[in-house]
């Protein structure tokens, strides 16, 4: 199957990070272990992240600071090989979207290196960087938000679905396939929703084929 489009997951998927964990652990351990265990239940499928999502964050109260460093992480945690990948994927026409739930903010300076554009959860600051709250009406700060978002994006088909959690498996009912990425993160319930696994980019190479 020769692939119009692409859809890529962020965390966990193109990056090594869950970024809103990633801000959890700049707050300590204690409650980095309390963020990290609300992001695995919502990702393992055992809650909805519409239940968690403001929580975590609240908790948090990420800065303008916080989110750039986190930016910063984002392009160093980039999964090995991902960049020529895409390059290659955009060179031969076939367009590539990123979809998370993920800090647009934190993600859109990687996402304007790889030249590809993003869709993530915005957040809010006052004027001295200090957090006020997150978009509540984005779809992806919800369970089945990623297949609302990739249903609206119209894309080309065939389309490809790449994540590694359980909002990602939501994209199936959008795309014509559906692949779990488990170079990060390798969680059965996905895997086995999934059409097929990929734990490289090299591997999601030779699924998307020439």
């Amino acid at each position: 199957m020769k692939f119009a489009s692409i859809v890529l997951d962020v965390d966990s998927t193109l990056c090594g990070v869950e970024g809103i964990d990633w801000l959890a652990q700049r707050r300590g351990p204690e409650l980095a272990k309390r963020v990290r265990e609300l992001t695995d239940r919502a990702m393992n499928g055992e809650i909805p992240l519409d239940s968690v999502y403001g929580e975590r964050l609240a908790m948090i109260e990420p800065t303008r600071s916080d989110v750039d460093e986190l930016g910063q992480v984002y392009r160093r945690t980039l999964a090995e090989g991902a960049a020529e990948v895409i390059a290659g994927w955009t060179r031969r026409g076939i367009r590539v979207e990123l979809v998370s739930g993920g800090i647009r903010e934190a993600i859109a300076p990687l996402a304007r290196e790889l030249g590809v554009p993003v869709h993530g959860v915005s957040l809010r600051f006052d004027d001295r960087g200090n957090y006020v709250d997150y978009d509540r009406a984005s779809p992806l700060a919800t369970q089945q938000g990623k297949l609302d978002i990739v249903r609206s994006l119209a894309l080309p088909r065939p389309t490809l679905a790449v994540g590694d959690g359980s909002t990602d498996v939501a994209m199936k009912q959008a795309a014509d396939r559906f692949v779990a990425y488990t170079g990060f993160a390798r969680r059965p319930q996905v895997v086995a929703a999934a059409d097929a696994a990929a734990a490289s980019y090299a591997e999601l190479a030779r699924i998307v084929g020439s």
